[in-house]
């Protein structure tokens, strides 16, 4: 079968077009929806989180603004909103972005009461830290002169304050920090998946689809769950939480 010359750049052109629209769907998709592990908060027993499952612990009123499945928070103070009830074993998945360049933001497992209740003013309770960290925070750190070598942007997990962890590999310098395998997080304005799961003492992190940070014989391995204000305005969305026995 023949096809006359015109006919047939119209044919080359079209495709073209579509191969087009079709890269730039899967480039507005990746951007838009992170990859998730395996766990992804659908299966049997996990529930979504809303504002009636966080209490405001030092933060002020206007800090955290929740609308359906997604809360949105200012950064000013430095401070809180916890769980209303605390978790032993929990696997627990959300979605976040940071709004500003060099953002910081956290995830807080097990913080004891007795720390929460400390907190009168500006400041963050103790308990098992999962970072939440912009990708320019390095950068911005850097320009004084000091060496980022302490911190990454891509999921530490470690204890704050009296906390203790035994970090996975590789560690910070000072051992107290479990630096994540792989730089998987992205950038300002884009969204990121993480996957917690924290069971018997023992914390891992999932980042974008893969585990990549984590830590064992934690103290506490019980308590209530915070997010984090912490300077700079942040979103979390798709917040799902499933107890374990």
């Amino acid at each position: 079968m023949t096809i006359d010359r015109r006919r047939f750049q119209l044919l080359s052109l079209t495709a073209l077009a579509g191969a087009s629209t079709a890269a730039a769907a899967t480039s507005t998709a990746s951007t838009t929806a992170p990859p998730q592990a395996g766990v992804d908060g659908s299966e049997p027993g996990f529930r979504t989180l809303g504002e009636s499952d966080f209490v405001n612990v030092n933060c002020k009123d206007d800090t955290w603004q929740w609308k359906k499945d997604m809360v949105h928070c200012t950064g000013d103070p430095v401070g809180v909103i916890r769980s209303v009830k605390p978790y032993t074993n929990l696997e627990m998945v959300c979605e976040w972005r940071h709004l500003r360049d060099a953002g910081n933001s956290g995830i807080f497992i097990w913080s004891p009461i007795e720390s929460l209740d400390r907190l009168e003013g500006p400041g963050l309770p103790e308990g098992i830290e999962v970072q939440v960290l912009d990708l320019g925070y390095k950068t911005a750190y850097e320009k004084g002169g000091r060496k980022a070598n302490w911190f990454t942007c891509h999921g530490d997990v470690f204890p704050v304050g009296g906390s203790t962890m035994k970090p996975f590999p590789p560690a910070a310098p000072n051992g107290r920090r479990s630096f994540p395998t792989e730089n998987r997080s992205r950038g300002v304005g884009e969204w990121n998946h993480y996957y917690i799961r924290a069971i018997n003492g023992e914390v891992r992190l999932w980042v974008n689809g893969k585990e990549v940070s984590g830590g064992a014989k934690c103290n506490p391995r019980t308590g209530y769950l915070c997010l984090e204000s912490e300077g700079s305005p942040v979103e979390f969305r798709n917040l799902r939480l499933r107890e374990l026995p």
